[in-house]
C-alpha cells in the first residue's frame, strides 16, 4: 500500500494549498485551487505532475484556479454534487460515501454542508488524514453562509466521529484569532489555555498552526464542545440542546 505524500504551502493572504501525491502511480491531486502560481511552483519543486483537482466547495479561493490548471495540465476535476453547476471544469460530481481513487489511495467523500450547501470533505482513512476545506478549522469552523446551524452541527458531528488520530488539513491560517475567541467562551479549559500559548509562540516565529487532529480539536475547539458545562454556562444555555449551544457559539464568533 502506497503512503501518501502531502505537501503544504501558502497561497493568497491566509489560505493553505495542498498537493497529495500517491508515489506508486505518480498521481497527484491539488486540494482546491486557491491560487495558480503557488500550485504550479509547488508542483515544480516536487517534480510532480498534476492529475486531479479535488474541490471541497465552490468559493473562489477554493475553485478559482480550476480552469487555468485544467488547461495547463489536463487534470481531472472532482467536486461536490450539490455544487456541480458552480465548480469550473468539473468532470466528476461526488457526494456522501463515494470513493475517489488517487492511484492506489482511496478517499471517502463526506457531505459536510453548512458553510456552503454542498460542501464535502475527503477522508483518506488508510493514511489517517482528512481534507475539510472551510468546514472545520483549527479552533474554529466555517461561517454559515449558505447552511443552517443544524446542518453544520451535523457535519461537524461526522468529522468528530473520525478517529482521534486523524490529521485535519483545513484551508486557512485562522488559528490565533480563533484561539482568542475560544478563550472568551471556555476560559476554564486548561488544554485550550496551553494551546493558545503555544499558538502565540508559533505565530511569533512565523510557523504554521495547521494541520491539527480530530482529538486535539475535540479537546479544545469550542465549536465541537457543545456538551461542555463551562461553555454552556458562559453562553447562558446550561440546559439547551447541543445544536442551540453551537448556534449561539457561532453567532458570538460572528460578532467577536
Amino acid at each position: 500500500m502506497s503512503k501518501l505524500e502531502i505537501h503544504q504551502f501558502e497561497a493568497l493572504k491566509d489560505n493553505y494549498g495542498y498537493l497529495v501525491h500517491e508515489p506508486s502511480s505518480g498521481a497527484t491531486a491539488a486540494i482546491d485551487t486557491p491560487e495558480v502560481g503557488p500550485i504550479l511552483k509547488a508542483l515544480d519543486q516536487k517534480g510532480w505532475k498534476l492529475t486531479h483537482i479535488l474541490n471541497t466547495h465552490h468559493h473562489f479561493d477554493h475553485a478559482g484556479g480550476n480552469a487555468e490548471l485544467k488547461e495547463k495540465t489536463g487534470c481531472m476535476i472532482v467536486g461536490p454534487k450539490g455544487e456541480k453547476d458552480l465548480i469550473p471544469g468539473i468532470d466528476r460530481a461526488v457526494g456522501e460515501g463515494d470513493i475517489v481513487e488517487l492511484g492506489a489511495a482511496r478517499a471517502r467523500v463526506i457531505d459536510v454542508p453548512g458553510h456552503t450547501r454542498g460542501h464535502i470533505a475527503y477522508h483518506f482513512a488508510d493514511d489517517h488524514v482528512v481534507f475539510v476545506g472551510d468546514t472545520l478549522f483549527a479552533l474554529g469552523c466555517g461561517r454559515l453562509f449558505e447552511g443552517t446551524a443544524q446542518q453544520m452541527w451535523t457535519s461537524l458531528g461526522k468529522l468528530m466521529a473520525l478517529p482521534d488520530d486523524t490529521t485535519v488539513y483545513c484551508a486557512h491560517e485562522y488559528t490565533q484569532s480563533n484561539a482568542r475567541f475560544a478563550l472568551s467562551v471556555e476560559p476554564q479549559n486548561a488544554a485550550l489555555v496551553a494551546r493558545a500559548k503555544d499558538i502565540d509562540a508559533k505565530r511569533a516565529r512565523g510557523e504554521w498552526t495547521v494541520p491539527t487532529t480530530i482529538g486535539f480539536e475535540k479537546a479544545t475547539n469550542p465549536f465541537l464542545r457543545a456538551a461542555s458545562r463551562d461553555l454552556r454556562e458562559t453562553v447562558g444555555l446550561a440546559a439547551a440542546t447541543d445544536v442551540d449551544v453551537f448556534a449561539e457559539t457561532r453567532a458570538r464568533k460572528d460578532k467577536f
